[in-house]
């Protein structure tokens, strides 16, 4: 009967490979509008990643110029058709981007592996627009502008990762969450620092975004989006390790991380206290033997866990 029908969440919704067909979008340029708030998820239920809602499905497709608007609002182009869009030569265009005046949203690695940044057409116009942006299109650059990019600055890994964070962010539903987007951009080696703590470190593990897919695992392009995805600058790590800790601080009120079953609590050290020791029970004396007991056998030697955590190269 009708009345007794359940309806489930998976009926309510659809998986990101069929939202993306509804949509007419190219799966990248699917997951891309998901980053950037033009498509709003949903979390699974039932523990399969994020889900969008039939609802969300017929907002999008009722809006005004659908489908054109949505696929140029998520339409990307290189430094060629960037600087063509801006009407600046494409040295002038590598040059606002180094200097972070234009953000990239994206990027990949050609056959060469070379790494090519990609950015929003939408924003490149928006920016030719602004009058404020004149002299920066057509004049001279700056002389301080120039030293800077002479020392061989070049902001477009940083601003990325900036904004790859905040969809990081976006999508997190609890501390644990923001925790892992926040140490996903850290060195291992920086978040063992801070977290000091193993089974902490572990359970934060669990919540520890992967860099984008670029290569198979432990191939040459693989290492190189990592090294993209992880803060080099100083004041970056800076800002990223503050942020992390408060986090964390957040993340144990909000639930601790789990440990094996029986172990006694053992305190964790802190910014103020690095080397707390902890205090370790004094051993039983072992009882004198009787006159015809044979004397026990020596237990073995636990051996110790080597390389429990095994650190990531950079």
């Amino acid at each position: 009967m009708a009345g007794n029908t359940i309806t489930k969440p998976s009926d309510l919704s659809c998986t990101p490979s069929r939202a993306a067909r509804e949509l007419g979008l190219k799966r990248g340029d699917f997951d891309l509008a998901v980053h950037l708030g033009r498509v709003r998820t949903v979390p699974d239920e039932e523990g399969g990643g994020r889900r969008v809602t039939h609802s969300e499905i017929d907002r999008l497709r009722s809006a005004a110029g659908f489908p054109d608007t949505l696929i140029e609002s998520v339409r990307t182009v290189g430094t060629t058709e960037g600087a063509a869009l801006m009407e600046v030569t494409s040295a002038r265009f590598t040059r606002l981007a180094r200097l972070g005046l234009v953000v990239p949203v994206k990027f990949y690695l050609n056959r060469y592996r070379a790494v090519v940044w990609l950015y929003l057409a939408e924003e490149l116009r928006q920016f030719a627009a602004d009058k404020n942006h004149t002299s920066l299109l057509n004049g001279r650059t700056p002389e301080r502008l120039r030293d800077q990019l002479q020392e061989g600055l070049d902001l477009r890994p940083r601003n990325w990762r900036g904004r790859h964070l905040g969809f990081l962010l976006h999508q997190a539903t609890d501390p644990w969450e923001r925790a892992g987007a926040l140490a996903a951009l850290l060195d291992p080696v920086k978040v063992a620092e801070i977290v000091q703590d193993p089974y902490e470190r572990a359970h934060l593990n669990r919540f520890r975004p992967e860099p984008p897919a670029h290569g198979a695992p432990g191939s040459a392009a693989a290492h190189l989006a990592e090294r993209i995805m992880t803060a080099d600058d100083p004041d970056e790590i800076s800002w990223l390790r503050a942020d992390l800790t408060q986090v964390l601080d957040e993340a144990r009120r909000h639930r601790p991380a789990p440990r094996p079953t029986g172990e006694l609590a053992v305190p964790r050290p802190t910014a103020s206290s690095p080397f707390l020791s902890e205090r370790r029970p004094e051993p039983m004396p072992e009882p004198a033997p009787t006159p015809d007991a044979e004397p026990a056998p020596e237990p073995e030697r636990s051996r110790g866990m080597l390389g429990w955590l095994r650190r990531r190269s950079a």
